[in-house]
């Protein structure tokens, strides 16, 4: 028996050995493959076909998980950037708020995350599916995550009991995707302490 033969007898066997890869895990790693993609090249070239051959999976098990290529792409974004837009929980509100808000401005302005997320929103303005994916897959998720980092404050005190948390998260995170969308102004380390002074400190006078 030749060395080919034997090597490939031995893969067979690890493969029936191993058998069929968890959902969880396939799953996880074509997220991992298209946030890779989407990060260093963006979304125009991003297609079932190229995704299947990446990840190493068939296009029936990727048309199987996502409606389309807008939802699987809203997907990869987000499990790309989780870890780096995680709200940390020291204790100290203010301080956890800056911190992210700060890597949410450095990942907007200084990697390809921010293009995409343009391209995302504004592709999701004339197609109906992808604007329901894009809150069910993203936004909201984002937005559940602030809110709920909020209510913990809330909960320790360091928040009124009257605020409303989901206000807060638009006031902050809302007023940077407008200046992404429309950049009139600069999105910077200045102005996301301008929004948070704003909002910590309040804008009327004290008596």
């Amino acid at each position: 028996m030749t060395r080919s033969t034997i090597t490939a007898a031995e893969s067979q066997s690890t493969r029936r050995g191993r058998g069929r890869r968890p959902a969880d895990e396939v799953r996880t790693d074509v997220m991992h493959t298209v946030g890779g993609l989407l990060l260093t090249e963006g979304l125009a070239d991003l297609t079932f076909e190229r995704i299947a051959r990446e990840a190493g999976v068939s296009k029936t098990t990727l048309y199987k998980w996502w409606p389309s290529v807008g939802a699987l792409a809203l997907d990869g974004y987000f499990h790309a950037v989780e870890d780096t837009l995680a709200f940390p929980d020291t204790g100290d509100i203010r301080a956890d708020i800056t911190t992210q808000l700060h890597h949410f401005v450095e990942l907007m302005t200084t990697t390809p995350a921010g293009r995409l997320l343009t391209e995302l929103i504004g592709y999701s303005q004339t197609d109906k599916d992808l604007a329901a994916e894009y809150r069910r897959r993203y936004s909201s998720q984002r937005r559940e995550l602030a809110t709920e980092r909020f209510q913990r404050a809330q909960d320790a005190g360091q928040i009124r009991s009257t605020v409303n948390t989901g206000v807060l998260v638009d006031q902050l995170w809302g007023s940077v995707y407008h200046r992404l969308l429309i950049p009139d102004e600069p999105v910077d380390f200045a102005f996301a302490d301008a929004l948070i002074d704003n909002l910590f400190e309040g804008i009327t006078t004290r008596p």
